[in-house]
């Protein structure tokens, strides 16, 4: 699906305020969200908005989520989601602040391995305990 398409279907999203002040975003159609959720693999030609709408809505569905982001625009969504991972050679410093890993090779194979060590050790630590 194309970001445009998706923005559209999910009508972007809404801020609301909470009481102390606090701001809470959600998409404005999430039905329509949930309809298209199982169905998207790639969202194609999309701009950082759309990256921070595909975050939230995915939240809201109760998943986990892990984000990559290198540039200035992908701050509100690594900040948003589980897990943030910037590049740390092409990255810029706003993105690096707003991770929550850096990758110092770019790779990204070295998240799915950092994903296959960090469940070993949870393994581990489960055992022990």
């Amino acid at each position: 699906m194309t970001g445009k398409t998706f923005r559209e279907k999910v009508e972007g999203i809404e801020t609301t305020e909470l009481e102390g002040g606090a701001v809470r975003k959600s998409l404005k159609n999430m039905k329509e969200f949930k309809r298209i959720k199982p169905h998207l693999k790639v969202l194609a030609r999309s701009s950082p908005e759309d990256k921070f709408m595909l975050v939230t809505g995915l939240m809201e569905t109760g998943d986990v989520v892990a984000v990559t982001g290198d540039g200035t625009n992908d701050v509100p969504a690594l900040n948003k989601a589980d897990v943030g991972f910037a590049m740390g050679i092409a990255g810029t410093d706003p993105a690096k602040s707003a991770a929550d890993i850096v990758l110092t090779n770019d790779d990204f194979t070295s998240i799915l391995v950092a994903v296959l060590y960090g469940r070993n050790i949870y393994d581990n630590v489960r055992k022990f305990l």
